[in-house]
């Protein structure tokens, strides 16, 4: 399979690396064709572009929309997207002004059960304070000692149901998805195996009606091969792609060494029937590439 990654995030939003950074990682690891998809925020694209091409990559501009969906948050990737399109630059400055508030809660919270200090500290990881979340809150908290790395910080203070999570209403799914067509993009239901119901995946029943709107929105495309996804869940949502007529997409979810549970350029293979996300594009740019 072609080496592409179509996921990872910069310290635009809440990766660890700057896009030259990432850039270089990927190409080390023999990524051909590349995509930088921070969180709401667009600003490192151009860097990222530039980076790319003195690697060799063909690189794809992207984003990942953060959603409200009846009680969930979901993320949907915006993979070959206008980056200059007004809408989604509009859209997104809108999605990027309620984090502020949102870390003082957060922090606030925190501080009931005894976690002090903390918003200053997670300020700190930021290089855009505009794009404060939860990651910059867990890597304070391992720096304090709170907890030994970030996945274990979520899994006790940020996920759903504990202490630190607050809930925080996103953009509308028909709004993303919206902005991303708008600008020529393709939309992706980004790692479809995280949306939880309390400890619990989100069932067969809630799935289906979900990518049953998303297609009906204009959806295009299922992260099937993703870092957090299990080999069981690759074959699973490979089915699910396949069922609703979707394309298939794959990326790391990369934030930074030792946080993220793949890295670039450490993927397996799309499931045997799966239909490429880039499989419509510029085919002989992306072949080459690879």
């Amino acid at each position: 399979m072609l080496n592409i990654d179509l996921h990872c995030h910069s310290t635009y939003s809440d990766g660890a690396l700057t896009p030259a950074e990432l850039a270089a990682r990927a190409s080390e690891r023999g990524v051909k064709t590349w995509a930088l998809t921070d969180h709401d925020e667009l600003d490192g694209l151009a860097e990222a572009r530039h980076a790319a091409e003195l690697h060799g990559m063909t690189f794809i501009d992207g984003v990942e929309i953060s959603v409200s969906w009846r009680k969930h948050t979901l993320h949907i990737v915006g993979l070959k997207i206008d980056p200059t399109y007004p809408p989604l630059v509009a859209g997104l400055q809108q999605v990027r002004s309620g984090r502020g508030a949102r870390a003082q809660k957060m922090a606030d919270e925190l501080a009931k059960v005894g976690i002090r200090g903390v918003l200053e500290g997670a300020y700190r990881f930021t290089t855009n304070p505009n794009m404060i979340g939860r990651t910059h809150f867990a890597r304070h908290l391992v720096e304090s000692g709170q907890c030994k790395d970030v996945k274990s910080v979520f899994n006790r203070y940020l996920a759903q149901g504990k202490p630190g999570y607050v809930p925080h209403q996103w953009a509308a799914l028909p709004d993303a998805i919206g902005w991303i067509k708008g600008s020529g993009g393709i939309a992706v239901l980004a790692h479809p195996g995280r949306y939880m119901v309390g400890r619990q995946s989100m069932g067969s029943k809630t799935m289906r009606e979900l990518l049953a709107e998303f297609v009906e929105l204009g959806g295009g495309a299922l992260e099937v091969v993703t870092g957090s996804h299990t080999p069981e869940q690759y074959a699973e949502f490979a089915r699910y792609a396949q069922e609703f007529g979707l394309s298939c997409s794959c990326g790391s979810d990369f934030h930074g060494p030792k946080e993220s549970y793949r890295d670039m350029g450490r993927l397996p293979d799309l499931p045997l029937g799966c239909r490429p996300v880039w499989a419509d594009w510029e085919t002989s740019s992306v072949l080459k590439a690879a």
